[in-house]
């Protein structure tokens, strides 16, 4: 899976610079939300006293600023999107490169080995490249919100969080602890991906035998795989009903966390409207980021059974060539 690509002389261009290339437009886009965060501060407080900070000349120099940030920023992530899905292409084409003679010439019976080629390999290419750019894109988003939240934490108004730092280790406290029941609630969905992928495939082997022939169709053994293949549906939609809950509850209840926390702030004095937004924002990233595991939660269990799935094929296509 990553040999074909990360190591093979042929796409190392690709693979290496290909990745240096998205890697930077991530850091350059989120550099671009840190100055977003700057201008949201002072754009608010505009607002709020709109007459003692400028008045409407103030307010247009700030939709200019904010053109100047928004734009280059829509810019760039539309080129990182397009980049990105050239580059899980070709990962794809490199995989597939390398299992096809390597099926051709096994004797080894692989169950599903068409879905695994064709299916498999595109979805692997294109979860490992949208997972890993996006890990990326946390750690750098911690980076450049850490320091910025830090600094913000020192206009708490609540008593229990007037220390150094408070705003981030909430921030930290609140993603681990939602990560680790994550983890919990959709314990069970990786095997049950993996389980309705194999019997997805099998039905599809079956259905694929009758195109060129429909008197080798069995219509009851036929209708028999359907039936496996609904019951673990039905399976997999209950688990994700009650994880759904659970991440829709987490994520809206991080949407309003931080006006809990410096909505006592503002009302004192202690802070300006600017301030709550720089805080609301800055806190979001920063738990955002802390969050990944949560947010991406489905698209990992997915991966995991495809990786589990390709990683049964190479053993087979190894032991067929022995």
């Amino acid at each position: 899976m990553f040999r074909s690509f990360f190591l093979s002389g042929r796409w190392a261009l690709w693979a290496w610079g290909g990745l240096l290339v998205l890697v930077a437009l991530v850091f350059i886009t989120v550099q671009q939300t840190v100055k977003l965060n700057t201008w949201y501060g002072e754009f608010y407080d505009l607002l709020q006293k709109p007459e003692q900070a400028g008045g409407l000349d103030k307010f247009w120099g700030f939709m200019q600023q904010f053109a100047w940030i928004a734009f280059p920023y829509m810019l760039l992530r539309s080129l990182e999107t397009y980049l990105a899905s050239h580059y899980a292409f070709r990962w794809r084409q490199a995989m597939t490169e390398v299992y096809l003679p390597r099926w051709q010439k096994t004797s080894e019976t692989v169950e599903g080995a068409s879905q695994r080629i064709q299916e498999d390999c595109m979805r692997f290419a294109r979860q490992t490249e949208n997972l890993g750019l996006g890990l990326v894109r946390a750690l750098l988003t911690l980076a450049s919100f850490i320091p910025i939240l830090w600094a913000l934490s020192s206009g708490m108004a609540i008593a229990w969080l007037q220390f150094e730092g408070s705003l981030f280790w909430v921030a930290l406290v609140t993603a681990v602890g939602g990560t680790v029941l994550s983890w919990f609630v959709g314990i069970r969905l990786p095997g049950l991906e993996y389980n309705n992928q194999r019997t997805e495939a099998a039905l599809r082997k079956d259905l694929v035998y009758a195109e060129d022939d429909r008197s080798r169709m069995d219509l009851p053994t036929v209708m028999g795989l359907f039936t496996g293949v609904r019951l673990n549906n039905f399976r997999l939609f209950n688990h994700y009903a009650y994880f759904h809950l659970w991440s829709n509850f987490y994520s809206q209840t991080m949407v309003i966390f931080p006006y809990l926390l410096m909505g006592p702030s503002l009302f004192t004095g202690l802070i300006t409207l600017g301030v709550i937004q720089q805080v609301s924002n800055a806190f979001g990233k920063v738990n955002e980021a802390f969050s990944y595991l949560i947010e991406r939660w489905t698209d990992i269990t997915e991966l995991r059974s495809i990786y589990k799935r390709l990683t049964e094929f190479e053993e087979s296509l190894a032991a067929g060539a022995q």
